[in-house]
C-alpha cells in the first residue's frame, strides 16, 4: 500500500555556521530515515531538547536535514514484525530520534522495529505524547529513588525547575503516591498551577550568588532535579541523612560546584537518569504509568497546539516563556 504525501517540519543547516532553519516541507517516505517500522504520527511532544536542536545550541544535530521531536505516539501503518499490528498504538521516544535520525515532528515516521513500544491498556495517543520522554523521564526517577529507599514517611521531596514538563509529571506522580512535595519555581506567576498539580509548597530558588556550604540545614528526603549547576549543589547539601537525588538536567549549567562531604557525613545518593533505557525496563515502566504511577492531572500538564505554531513554541521554551508540556498534533 502507497503512502501519500505528507507534511513534515525539517531543520536545515544555516549557512556559514549560522542557526539551522527550520521549514515545513512536503516529503515522501523514502524520504525518512531507514527503518522496518512506519507509524502514521499523531501527536509528538514539545522537549527542551528539541528546543536547542531548533536553535542550534549544543551540537544536538550533527547531520542536516533532519526531522525535530524525540517522541511521538502514534498507530502503525505497517512492520516487519508481525506483533506490531497495522493501526496498532505506539510510542516511541530516545534511541536517537529527532537527533540521529528523523523523528516526530511530522505526519509519519520511520523507525526500527526494536525502538516501537505498543501502549499499554489505559493510556490513549494524546496522554501517550503527553507523557512522551518527559513523563517516562520522570517515572524512571522515581523508580530508581524508590529502589534506593525513599517513601511517603521520609520527608518532603523537593522538585526544582517545577514548571518544566517533566517536573510537572514527577509532581503529579508524587503526590499521587501518598508524598509531600515542595515545589520550586522562579515563576511566581505559577503557584497556583503548581499546587494543582499536588504541590503542598511553592518555593523560590535560593540566592546562589552566595557560596554554597558543603552541608546546610538537612531538608529533603529526596530531590528531583531538572536544573542541575549550583541549584543541585545546594539541594545535595540540603538533603536529609540517607536522602536521594535524580538529576536529569542541565539548564543551570553542567557542572556541578559540590563535595563529597554529603555524600559521606549524610549518606546521600545522586542518581543520574538516563531515559535511554533498554527496553524491557521501558515497557515496565510504561506499565507503571498505566497503573500505580499515572498521573492524574495530566490535562493540567500540558496542552495541545497545531503544527503551525510548533516553531513559536520551541522558541517559547528557551525564553523560559513556557509552562508544563505542550504537545502537536498531526493527525
Amino acid at each position: 500500500m502507497s503512502t501519500p504525501d505528507f507534511q513534515a517540519y525539517r531543520l536545515h543547516a544555516g549557512p556559514d555556521g549560522a542557526p539551522p532553519q527550520g521549514r515545513f516541507e512536503t516529503l515522501s517516505v523514502d524520504q525518512l530515515s531507514p527503518g522496518d517500522t512506519l507509524i502514521k504520527v499523531a501527536y509528538a511532544g514539545l522537549n527542551y531538547k528539541d528546543a536547542l536542536a531548533q536553535a542550534g545550541r549544543g551540537g544536538i544535530v550533527r547531520a542536516y536535514p533532519r526531522i525535530g521531536g524525540i517522541d511521538l505516539s502514534g498507530t502503525v501503518v505497517h512492520s516487519a514484525d508481525p506483533a506490531l499490528r497495522p493501526g496498532q498504538e505506539v510510542v516511541v521516544h530516545g534511541f536517537g530520534i529527532g537527533v540521529d535520525c528523523d523523528g516526530g515532528y511530522a505526519e509519519y515516521a520511520r523507525v526500527p522495529r526494536d525502538w516501537v513500544l505498543p501502549l499499554p491498556a489505559g493510556i490513549g495517543l494524546q496522554d501517550a505524547a503527553a507523557l512522551g520522554a518527559a513523563g517516562y523521564t520522570a517515572a524512571l526517577s522515581l523508580h530508581w529513588m524508590e529502589h534506593c529507599g525513599l517513601a511517603p514517611d521520609q520527608g518532603d521531596v523537593l522538585v526544582t525547575g517545577a514548571t518544566g514538563g517533566v517536573a510537572g509529571i514527577a509532581i503529579d506522580i508524587l503526590s499521587q503516591r501518598g508524598y509531600s512535595v515542595c515545589a520550586m519555581s522562579g515563576k511566581a506567576q505559577a503557584q497556583d498551577y503548581l499546587r494543582s498539580l499536588g504541590a503542598s509548597d511553592v518555593i523560590a530558588p535560593p540566592d546562589l550568588s552566595v557560596p554554597i556550604k558543603p552541608l546546610m540545614s538537612a531538608r529533603w528526603a529526596g530531590v528531583v532535579d531538572s536544573v542541575g549547576g549550583k541549584l543541585l549543589a545546594h539541594a545535595l547539601a540540603s538533603l536529609r541523612p540517607d536522602g536521594v537525588a535524580a538529576a536529569f538536567g542541565n539548564a543551570g549549567g553542567a557542572e556541578l560546584p559540590s563535595s563529597v562531604i554529603p555524600f559521606i557525613l549524610r549518606g546521600v545518593k545522586l542518581l543520574g537518569i538516563n531515559a535511554n533505557s533498554p527496553m524491557p525496563l521501558r515497557r515496565a515502566l510504561w506499565q507503571r504509568l498505566a497503573t500505580d504511577y499515572r498521573p492524574s492531572r495530566l490535562a493540567l500538564a500540558s496542552r495541545v497546539i497545531e503544527p503551525q505554531d510548533l516553531p513559536q513554541a520551541l522558541a517559547a521554551m528557551l525564553e523560559r516563556g513556557s509552562i508544563g508540556r505542550s504537545v502537536v498534533r498531526f493527525s
